[in-house]
């Protein structure tokens, strides 16, 4: 009978969340070093610590830290956003962002729910698009389109 080999470190599995360092936390959910290291002092944020002492926060905790975005009106909603005919917003926050040669990957959590987007790099850039900013995801047929809110 074979054995089976333990998980370590860092590895994402099925029933392991992916975990992220603190510098990283920080700016997804908008707030300061020192504000998360006192947070994790306190408890109010579950952390696993690797072998040489640091900690990393699971996608989980910070998927409970994020702040809720109230549900609001449509004409409301859409406030600091340009104004456009689609009316299929969703307004989230950008949790993950990865540039990669001409192209970029985007995802946003929103309500709770994580959605994804690929884009332009360019688009990237244009809207200084970085973790922890908000943002609208437009949905028009099978297109996701993402803005920066101003």
């Amino acid at each position: 009978m074979k054995k089976r080999k333990r998980n370590k470190g860092n590895v994402k599995t099925e029933s392991h969340p992916k975990l992220h360092p603190v510098r990283h936390a920080c700016k997804v959910l908008g707030v300061s070093y020192p504000t998360l290291k006192q947070w994790i002092y306190k408890g109010k944020i579950q952390t696993v610590k690797t072998p040489g002492g640091h900690h990393r926060i699971p996608e989980t905790e910070i998927h409970r830290l994020l702040p809720v975005i109230p549900k609001r009106g449509p004409v409301q909603r859409r406030e600091g956003f340009r104004q456009i005919s689609g009316r299929n917003q969703l307004i989230g926050r950008v949790v993950d962002l990865k540039v990669e040669g001409l192209m970029a990957q985007v995802t946003l959590s929103i309500a709770g729910q994580l959605l994804t987007s690929i884009i332009t790099a360019d688009a990237v850039r244009e809207m200084r698009l970085e973790k922890g900013q908000i943002a609208a995801a437009l949905i028009k047929a099978t297109e996701v389109m993402v803005m920066r809110r101003t």
